[in-house]
């Protein structure tokens, strides 16, 4: 007789309870993964990595259509300007030699600030340039990596054969960068750990550099998609955690020299010494007549002394967008201090008429969105020390 009336309340008091209590009861939801920490990926170079390096922004752009959002690329410097947003942080300094960045132990902060798990070089043009043997390169390269598992014991390392070089001004270049590819191969395989691989990414073959660069030494537009291009599947296979076979190589021959080339060869130095670009001699181009900038667009250039050595320095000139609409262009022009000569520049076109000094962007860095930056840097030799001139800075 007592079980009818408690079954009834045992009904009512489950009828009373919130549906949603219920099935929490019976399943609570599964709780969400945490998100997977980016892996941290460091562009390590010169100035075909860094000044401004755009093969990085086809790069990483295309890493993000194709699913692989879980990158960050790190490093101490910022982008530069190419014409569509990515993660530009980076290691390419413009004009350092590989011997020097290893020599003055430089590498070791750069990844205690940074702590990349993988990292992507292509370094020598420059050592190449100064006429550094190739077994030097490589031991400077070996030291470097040692630096890096030293950051990372796992580190997972990407070393480009350097792109093919034709200057006008060091007809040997060519043949000394096919001399340093030739063991790059190598190296890497008597370098390489099952912890901490290194894979070489044939930058070489097929570069042209009379059709895929701008000067010879720098890639244009064609050159970055290229490099871009060789980067992408070794660098996928390291975000996945296996090691991809190195890239095909062949024996390439040296492209022709184009027409544009840079002027002087550089010597090294105790500083770094930069991959030139155009510093032309002769007669002055003229300028065309003075006329007002377009409505809107405005500009600075701020002149900075970076290094300095007896009788020669090295500097940059930093131009920034200034006003409320988007340069298609711009000029810096300054007058050195006496005693002081520009011999060789990079990211720019540049005239000397005595002392006086104009400065035009190149095609790729004349476009900038208000408050966005370009640098462009030189060489220089000087009498006693080197002084930095009051720069002006004309948009268009």
């Amino acid at each position: 007789m007592l079980r009818k009336p408690f079954l009834s309340a045992l009904l009512a008091a489950l009828a009373a309870v919130p549906l949603t209590l219920l099935v929490g009861l019976v399943a609570a939801p599964a709780a969400r993964p945490a998100a997977a920490t980016p892996l941290r990926v460091m562009p390590l170079g010169d100035s075909i990595t860094g000044s401004p390096g755009c093969w990085r922004s086809i790069l990483w752009n295309r890493l993000q259509s194709t699913g692989h959002t879980n990158v960050d690329f790190v490093g101490t410097l910022g982008p530069q300007g190419c014409g569509q947003p990515y993660d530009g942080d980076n290691e390419g300094h413009g004009g350092y030699l590989v011997t020097n960045v290893a020599n003055q132990n430089l590498l070791p902060g750069w990844l205690a600030a940074t702590h990349p798990d993988i990292v992507l070089m292509h370094f020598g043009t420059n050592d190449v340039w100064s006429n550094i043997a190739p077994a030097t390169i490589l031991t400077a390269y070996s030291r470097l990596v040692d630096q890096m598992r030293a950051s990372n014991p796992a580190m997972r390392i990407i070393v480009a054969k350097i792109i093919p070089m034709a200057p006008s001004s060091c007809a040997e270049c060519g043949q000394r960068a096919v001399a340093l590819n030739a063991v790059i191969d190598g190296w890497a395989a008597g370098k390489t750990t099952a912890a901490s691989p290194i894979v070489v990414v044939d930058q070489w073959t097929g570069f042209s550099t009379t059709t895929d660069t701008y000067d010879g030494v720098h890639p244009n537009a064609a050159g970055d998609q290229k490099m871009s291009d060789r980067w992408y599947p070794a660098l996928v296979a390291a975000l996945g955690g296996t090691t991809p076979t190195s890239t095909p190589t062949g024996s390439p021959t040296t492209s022709p020299t184009p027409t544009s080339t840079p002027t002087g060869s550089p010597t090294t130095s105790p500083t770094p010494t930069p991959s030139p670009t155009v510093s032309p001699t002769g007669s002055p181009t003229v300028d065309p007549p003075t006329t007002s900038p377009p409505a809107g667009v405005a500009c600075t250039a701020t002149y900075r002394i970076t290094n300095q050595w007896q009788g020669g320095h090295q500097g940059e000139v930093t131009v920034r967008s200034t006003g409320a609409a988007r340069t298609t262009g711009w000029r810096v022009t300054f007058t050195l201090p006496a005693g002081q000569q520009i011999t060789q520049t990079w990211n720019a076109e540049l005239t000397q008429t005595g002392s006086a000094v104009t400065a035009r962007n190149v095609g790729w860095n004349g476009a900038l969105a208000p408050a966005a930056e370009a640098t462009f840097g030189f060489l220089g030799t000087n009498t006693g020390t080197a002084t930095a001139p009051t720069a002006t800075c004309t948009a268009s």
